[in-house]
């Protein structure tokens, strides 16, 4: 029997957070929604923490996600952009515990990687490859890049669970290998 679950992806912003949601049945996932939540207007950072809190548990309470993929913030030069950066993942992430929703945080550059193949890839490349993937119409896709990295980060998700070296905990398809040489050949 198939089992059918809801991804949420989150891509933390303390100006602009991307999310993207999908319905996973089996091994096919199809798009729900995505979008970003948007907090240029506001100036105190206590209240875009808390428009995120908000905002992350009506799409919670809107889309009933089983798990939460969310992308960890990469290191940065400024401190103080890491610092709220971090605290917007955290909000997040407190908003889908909050509701008992397992999370799952992924590197920018594995979601990257698991997207296109490359760890480096440009945005522009990610969200190309989600449309293919997802076969999303050319005037569905979002003008925010912010939108897609948030979808990516769920696609990434469900393809680190349906992998055998995400289902076992190996570090790479070397440790696999190792580990399982009657499997390979």
């Amino acid at each position: 029997m198939e089992t059918e679950k809801i991804i949420l992806g989150i891509d933390p912003g303390t100006s602009i957070m991307g999310y993207g949601i999908i319905s996973v049945k089996g091994k096919r996932m199809d798009l729900i929604s995505m979008g970003v939540i948007r907090m240029t207007s506001m100036s105190d950072h206590a209240v875009k923490l808390q428009h995120i809190f908000k905002r992350c548990v009506g799409l919670i309470e809107e889309y009933h996600p089983d798990e939460l993929a969310i992308e960890a913030p990469f290191f940065g030069k400024n401190v103080q952009s890491m610092l709220k950066l971090g605290r917007a993942q955290g909000v997040a992430i407190a908003a889908a515990l909050s509701r008992d929703i397992p999370m799952t945080e992924y590197a920018p550059k594995k979601i990257k990687q698991s997207i296109t193949g490359n760890g480096n890839a440009a945005k522009e490349q990610v969200a190309s490859m989600l449309q293919s993937v997802l076969k999303i119409p050319a005037g569905d896709m979002p003008k925010d890049l912010d939108a897609t990295d948030g979808l990516a980060a769920a696609v990434c998700h469900f393809y680190q669970s349906n992998s055998p070296l995400g289902k076992a905990g190996y570090s790479s398809w070397k440790a696999f290998m190792n580990k399982n040489p009657g499997r390979i050949k």
